[in-house]
Formats: structure tokens, sequence, C-alpha cells
């Protein structure tokens, strides 16, 4: 890759950056398609953000995706919001219009399309998300769409509820659950919660009652004792590495207006985790 003075410049805001797989996912498809663009990551302290959202218009970057803390507090330094990133309360990626900054939210989108390449619809299905904060928003703003039922599981049982009147006013089968009491009933589980980035992380709920005919879908891009554990009873198990992998492609999609080299992208991010 040669940077010049005409380099379009993307990248990613986040506190801590450095374990980030989008650089070498991005930079991978704008060589592949021959598109003077290139992908940098911006360490960004949380009292620096407005100054870093400013900086967006003042050097021209043409992009950004937002990570984690800052998906939130981000949206209120942006001109214009996509309707699914206001619902959803998050921004992940930003597109720099002539200086006029707009937020969308990719990810739910993102784990869509990583279900449809996996061959899976949600269509009557009832599906149990287990977490209640801004990936469980994003996915279940999908999902309540098309499952025959959406149940969500909170460990804060006040923040669940606020999620499921939320998604009722998108999808009427939604509820909410205390307990795993019932597991067994769900065709597919999706584990939205933090759990089992860590090796000795607790499980998110106790995986004896599952079965072969069940999908257990992890958020985590990396294969979990909750996959594990869910592939030894024969489960169909899916990691976020397809959620991380669309969500980026979509970004670049609204960066560059071309279609992504999602098999290019594929590559660079598994080599990359693995």
């Amino acid at each position: 890759m040669t940077i010049s003075g005409k380099t379009i410049i993307t990248g990613i805001f986040g506190f801590p950056v450095e374990h980030t797989l989008s650089p070498a996912m991005h930079n991978a498809a704008f060589e592949a398609m021959e598109l003077d663009y290139c992908y940098v990551p911006f360490l960004v302290h949380p009292d620096k953000l407005e100054n870093a959202v400013s900086a967006i218009r003042a050097i021209n970057l043409r992009g950004i995706n937002i990570t984690v803390p800052h998906k939130e507090k981000v949206m209120e330094f942006l001109d214009e919001i996509h309707e699914e990133a206001l619902f959803i309360g998050a921004v992940n990626t930003i597109v720099n219009n002539a200086g006029k900054l707009v937020g969308f939210n990719t990810d739910g989108r993102g784990f869509m399309r990583s279900l449809g390449e996996a061959g899976i619809s949600a269509r009557d299905k009832d599906v149990l998300i287990v977490g209640a904060g801004g990936a469980a928003r994003a996915v279940g703003y999908y999902l309540c769409r098309e499952a025959h039922s959406l149940t969500i599981y909170g460990r804060t049982r006040s923040r669940a509820e606020g999620l499921a009147e939320d998604l009722r006013k998108v999808g009427d089968a939604v509820s909410v659950s205390n307990n795993f009491s019932d597991i067994e009933r769900f065709h597919m589980i999706i584990n939205a919660t933090p759990l089992g980035l860590k090796h000795d992380d607790l499980l998110p709920f106790d995986t004896k009652n599952l079965s072969k005919e069940q999908i257990v879908y992890d958020l985590i891009y990396k294969n979990t004792r909750l996959l594990e554990e869910a592939r030894a009873k024969g489960c169909l198990v899916l990691n976020g590495s397809g959620m991380l992998l669309w969500q980026g492609a979509l970004a670049f999609e609204l960066w560059t207006g071309e279609l992504p080299p999602v098999e290019i992208m594929r590559r660079a991010l598994l080599k990359a985790i693995y």
C-alpha cells in the first residue's frame, strides 16, 4: 500500500484500540479493490471524544468506525443519525459527507447477514437473547421482526424490561425471562454478554439442557467455552466473527460506494484472529 497526498483516510476510534482487527480487514479490502484508501486505529480517550469527532471534519477523514466505550456518547456530536442507530442508541460507523457527519449502526444488519450466510433464518423460531446491553439491542432490532418470539434475559431485570418495551415498538412477540428453566424450548440462543472474553469467565448460562436441535450463537468473535460445550451437545454453533465481518463490509460500502470484497475481508479477519 502506497500512501500519498490523495489517499483517503478511514479508521476506528476506541479506548483501548490496540486489539482491533478492523485495520487488517479493511486495508486488505482497499488493496484488493485498488482503492486509494487507508484504515488507521486511533486511541481516543473518552475525555477527548468531542475533539476527535471534530477532527474528522478538520482533517477530512472519510469515515470512522466507533467501538467501546464511545458508541453511545458519540451520538451527541454528530450532525445526523440514521433511524436504525437512533433506535439502537449507538453508532458504530460515521460517514463524512463533505463535512456533514452521519452516524449509522451496522451491527444488527451484520448479525443478520451472518445468519443468512450460515443458511439460518429466524422466521418461525423462538429466540432467546442473553444480555440486555447494546449488542442485544442491535440484534434484537431485527430479530423481533422475524422471529416467532423473542425473549430477553438480563442480569438486571429493569434493563431487560426496558429493552423488551422498546423492541415491542418494532415487533409484537417480545418477552422477558428471569431464569433459564425452559431453555430447551428455544430454537436459537444468543449470548450478547461479554462473558467468555476471558478464559476463566463463568458461562452466561448452564448448558446441561441444550440439545442438538438448537442453535447457539456467541457474539464474541472467537470460540468460547460456551460454544465448546454447546458443540459437545450437538448444537449448531456460531461465533461473532461473521457479525464482525459483515458489519465491516457494510461500513466499507458506506464509505466507498463499492460492493466489498467479502471473501478477502474474511481471510484477513480470520488470519488476524487466529
